[in-house]
């Protein structure tokens, strides 16, 4: 066994759950909501809920914020007077500058401590992949240096998309434009999001299905799914952004278990940073992927 103390560190929007928070010992550093001009700490006095009903109540739309270098440096610097080296995983670049604003704070600290950033390339639970592949190699006892190269070279690895039930909370948000919201509620499209990580995590439009959103989900799982050889099968997430009718999720996790021998299935529900972009009833399967492996 290696003699250092890791802290595994990642921000909120990881969306591993409570259960895998505590078998990695992960500490997670949360982004802000701001509602109505109030500012709510992600997971902590404001849920997803909540933000649903202030959209359809009184068509206010809430706004995510960054965690400032400021905020992290304390953060980071709390474990570093302890002993600790930090390994934290951001949200992906492409979609927050709690990325950078994580690099500028670990800069700032050097010489008190080692601090290691790494950029997930994606969000929600395609870098929780990643929470917990750095957390198997902590309790391996594998060196800090060496885990962070290793998890960062499988930022690539991730496969993280998720199907909409509605485009409103994308066109409010500035995501998506009237007419694509317009078109999919009128021809009851039901559009995925694909995250690309080899644009850092942000997000793309992808296949679209028609119908309801049960077997919509379906055909979208096998399309993720079905006959694939290159995945990884420790571990598969459905995250959910809170389901009107939760029997679906159950649905979700026995066609993912018909489909593929993953060892474990996790479903868990996705931060508020995640859903006041995507709305309710969203969903998504996000597994790792052998390493070259096409999306």
């Amino acid at each position: 066994m290696h003699d250092q103390k890791i802290i595994l560190s990642a921000d909120t929007p990881c969306d591993v759950g409570e259960e895998l928070k505590a078998r990695y010992h992960v500490s997670l550093y949360p982004l802000h909501i701001i509602l109505d001009g109030k500012q709510y700490t992600d997971g902590l006095d404001i849920t997803s809920a909540q933000l649903y009903e202030a959209w359809w109540k009184h068509k206010l739309l809430p706004r995510t914020a960054a965690i400032n270098p400021e905020e992290y440096q304390r953060y980071f610097a709390a474990f570093l007077e302890q002993g600790y080296d930090v390994i934290h995983i951001s949200l992906g670049s492409g979609i927050s500058s709690s990325n950078p604003n994580a690099h500028i704070a670990a800069d700032a600290l050097k010489g008190k401590g080692n601090v290691y950033v790494i950029d997930s390339c994606s969000l929600s639970t395609g870098f929780g992949l990643l929470v917990c592949e750095a957390g198997e190699r902590i309790q391996a006892g594998m060196p800090a240096m060496q885990i962070v190269e290793e998890v960062s070279a499988l930022t690539q690895d991730t496969r993280a998309s998720f199907i909409l039930d509605t485009l409103e909370f994308m066109r409010a948000g500035g995501r998506c434009s009237s007419i694509a919201q317009i078109g999919a509620t009128l021809m009851n499209l039901k559009p995925t999001i694909i995250v690309k990580n080899d644009r850092q995590g942000s997000m793309v439009v992808g296949k679209k299905y028609m119908g309801k959103l049960a077997p919509s989900l379906m055909k979208y799982i096998d399309d993720q799914l079905k006959d694939r050889t290159d995945l990884v099968l420790d571990r598969v997430f459905v995250t959910h952004s809170g389901m009107d009718d939760p029997a679906i999720i159950e649905k979700v996790v026995t066609r993912i278990r018909e489909l593929q021998p993953f060892r474990e299935v996790f479903v868990t529900q996705a931060s508020c940073t995640i859903s006041c972009h995507c709305g309710p009833n969203t969903l998504g399967v996000l597994f790792l992927t052998k390493p070259g492996s096409v999306n």
